[in-house]
């Protein structure tokens, strides 16, 4: 498994990425994973490897880069409850000056420089996402339909792009909730929506988790629930790039 530092030409400056890649010299289809909001850290880049080693060609940008290269606050080995509150207050500014038109301006970045890799597939790509990261992912495929087949988020508030957003967006989706972000009805609401839009999409509360199930480095963790984030993750990046 190849891994790599990048920098990435944006709008607005340099961002600073990590990237890992089977080790071959073969080209591979691509994959854009958003980050949640404590950003590129070892937890992450083993969550690329993994998902590299399922042959694709992981990118993971610091979405915050407009403020310094990642990471931006020191974060502990393990986020426990008291770090994380401190943490999140901290980040909160960062998360506010994070405009849609930056969001937008930055995927367009992204999705360019993943495609133009001498490592990357010819071919459409996949985007996912982690907390603020999915909401990124989900705004990332609406933004560019013909690009991305697959869409995949989790413990995220993907509800927040509402209707207008899943109307745009043409790529196979899946979508993993905890059990604490989101009650029956809401997720029931939130169904009848990607229905109305037509998505072919799954969309589920993982059991007897809760925000941030999927980052080994939290007390959020899950690992029944990160298992699951896999068994759903993989199979839809094979069904949809198979042709990549």
């Amino acid at each position: 498994m190849a891994t790599t530092t990048l920098t990435i030409p944006t709008a607005d400056g340099l961002a600073d990425a990590f990237a890992a890649f089977p080790d071959g010299g073969e080209r591979h289809p691509g994959v854009l994973m958003y980050a949640d909001g404590f950003g590129i850290r070892p937890v992450l880049r083993e969550m690329a490897r993994e998902l590299a080693g399922h042959g694709y060609y992981v990118l993971v940008p610091n979405v915050f880069y407009r403020h310094g290269p990642a990471p931006l606050v020191d974060l502990p080995e393990h986020i426990g409850e008291e770090a994380r509150t401190a943490l999140v207050a901290r980040l909160m500014p960062l998360l506010e000056a994070h405009t849609d038109a930056r969001v937008l301006r930055d995927a367009d970045a992204y999705l360019t420089f993943l495609t133009t890799r001498p490592e990357v597939a010819a071919g459409p790509v996949a985007v996912t996402g982690y907390c603020i990261g999915g909401l990124l992912a989900v705004r990332t495929a609406a933004a560019h339909p013909g690009q991305v087949a697959a869409l995949a988020a989790f413990h995220a508030p993907v509800g927040a792009a509402g209707p207008s957003a899943f109307a745009e967006i043409t790529a196979e989706v899946h979508f993993g909730h905890a059990e604490s972000d989101l009650t029956p009805q809401a997720l029931g609401e939130l169904n009848q929506a990607l229905d109305a839009a037509g998505l072919n999409h799954t969309s589920e509360i993982y059991p007897g988790t809760v925000h941030g199930f999927t980052m080994s480095d939290t007390d959020a963790f899950d690992p029944a629930g990160l298992r699951r984030h896999w068994d759903r993750l993989i199979p839809l990046l094979d069904r949809t790039l198979a042709g990549s």
